[in-house]
């Protein structure tokens, strides 16, 4: 079977035909809705040059811009055209006007547009069609009953010469086209929006599609060199791949004794929470260079910090981090929130897992991810869909975030704790005129923890992890009472500091 005789045509955006499970039925009318720049012409163009590469004919209907406009969005994209057929039809309201004195130029201007446009369709006999756009024909048509019946013609028509058509509508009259919508197949609507900082941002949402299932909802995408990139939103697998639990240590005894023994699971997600420059990213770097170490690969994706700093942190405490990038084992990247959307984000992370045989994800930190998310409930449900798509392909995630607040009561931008298998909680408190760090665990759904709190520090360009602090009384408030015989050091040794 040759393409133009399967029953689905494909768009050729890869995200797109997935949201559309395949593509669009053939020989069927379509109407792409958005305002102007969303991308309706790009995802046209992209629609009909896939058609080519299948061996199929395209007709390009441009009735508001010229042949030079759509060359000079075919270079920038660095596409050809010259299989494609372009009608022009932008003049022909002038030439009505001038020649026609009796009738009304738009009833003269509609009879010779359609009349061209026939012509042109049993010329060439295209396999898929695009006419830009609505607003030209709604304004040709004069009014509503007319405007109608010419897309319903249109309709019957050409699904009797065998086209698939695409209707771009850039809604210019300031309200959706329902009288189009009703007859079209199905419709699409691209949708900008515009934040109070940081990219514009773009989604994409299939409204109706007749006679098939599809991925409802709103879809981020993004108009790159090359066409329009869609990153389809995620979803949990009904069929989820299965995989080997196996531990994940972090090559500190004293912290794997914590979580129970063994470290972390694989297929879990983690949450390494505390006040801002409590260790929670060097734990989180410590579990990817430990991981590293046994020839596994690691993604980090870093918010707040830039790259350098980061990268020379883990090299003064000794974790190698330089060797274990240049084996292609740990993979950085600085992601910028205010140009970044969070469906781009969640794409290149899970695509990465997929393709890349990645075992552990780091995101650093979710106050980062939290501020590119218009509000808190999306960034919940996008991450609990996140977690559980890494979860089911054996993947352990770990998700850091900074609390506000050093001492006493803390709080967090966004309540996580109940997505996350496994919290690991750390902080600070005064003891003898000096801060210090402790470390506990608070949760953890895969298995036993310790209940205790150990005090965790940074000595001698290595991480340490202590004994347990039985002493102590009220640690997580800041200030705590030493219940103890004597003023040992936490950890058990005279104390040296």
């Amino acid at each position: 079977m040759t393409s133009s005789e399967s029953p689905i045509c494909q768009t050729g955006i890869a995200g797109l035909d997935q949201i559309l499970r395949g593509g669009l039925p053939r020989h069927r009318f379509y109407m792409i809705q958005g305002d102007p720049g969303v991308g309706k012409t790009t995802l046209a163009l992209q629609f009909l040059l896939n058609g080519t590469k299948q061996g199929e004919k395209g007709l390009y209907i441009t009735l508001s811009e010229t042949r030079d406009e759509l060359l000079a969005v075919a270079k920038s994209h660095d596409w050809n055209l010259d299989h494609i057929e372009i009608l022009e039809l932008t003049s022909m309201a002038q030439q009505a006007e001038s020649q026609n004195t009796l009738f009304h130029p738009s009833e003269v201007e509609l009879m010779q547009t359609v009349e061209t446009v026939l012509a042109r369709v049993e010329n060439a006999k295209p396999d898929r069609v695009v006419i830009d756009s609505l607003s030209e024909f709604r304004l040709l048509a004069h009014d509503a009953l007319r405007y109608r019946r010419q897309m319903l013609s249109f309709k019957q028509y050409f699904a009797a010469n065998g086209a698939t058509v695409l209707l771009l509508d850039d809604r210019t009259s300031g309200e959706t086209d329902q009288l189009i919508q009703s007859i079209a197949h199905g419709v699409i609507n691209l949708k900008r929006l515009v934040s109070d900082f940081g990219a514009e941002r773009r989604q994409i949402n299939i409204i109706k599609l007749r006679g098939l299932k599809f991925e409802d909802g709103n879809h981020d995408y993004t108009i790159q060199s090359g066409g329009l990139v869609i990153y389809p939103r995620l979803k949990m697998s009904s069929k989820p791949p299965i995989f080997k639990t196996s531990p994940l240590p972090s090559g500190l005894k004293e912290l794997d004794d914590l979580l129970g023994g063994a470290g972390l699971e694989r297929g879990t997600g983690t949450l390494f929470i505390g006040p801002a420059g409590a260790g929670k990213s060097t734990i989180a770097a410590k579990f990817a260079c430990t991981a590293a170490e046994r020839g596994e690969r690691s993604a980090v994706f870093i918010f707040d910090e830039n790259l350098h700093t980061y990268i020379e942190r883990a090299e003064n405490l000794g974790m190698g981090i330089l060797k274990h990038m240049e084996k292609g084992l740990i993979t950085l990247k600085h992601v910028d929130a205010a140009e970044l959307s969070p469906g781009e984000m969640a794409h290149e992370i899970c695509a990465m897992a997929d393709t890349g045989n990645v075992k552990v994800v780091i995101i650093d930190s979710l106050n980062g991810y939290l501020n590119a998310m218009p509000e808190e409930k999306f960034l919940l449900l996008q991450l609990h869909e996140m977690l559980a798509y890494l979860s089911q392909r054996g993947i352990a995630s770990i998700l850091v975030m900074a609390q506000h607040g050093l001492l006493g009561d803390m709080h967090s931008p966004a309540d996580l704790t109940y997505l996350a298998d496994t919290v690991l909680l750390l902080r600070y408190f005064e003891f003898k005129g000096a801060i210090k760090k402790s470390i506990a665990v608070i949760k953890k759904r895969s298995g036993g923890h310790e209940n205790s709190i150990r005090e965790f520090m940074i000595r001698d360009n290595r991480l340490v992890v202590g004994e347990p602090l039985r002493q102590f009384q009220g640690i997580l408030k800041g200030i705590p009472n030493f219940l103890g015989g004597s003023d040992a050091m936490l950890t058990g040794q005279a104390d040296k500091d």
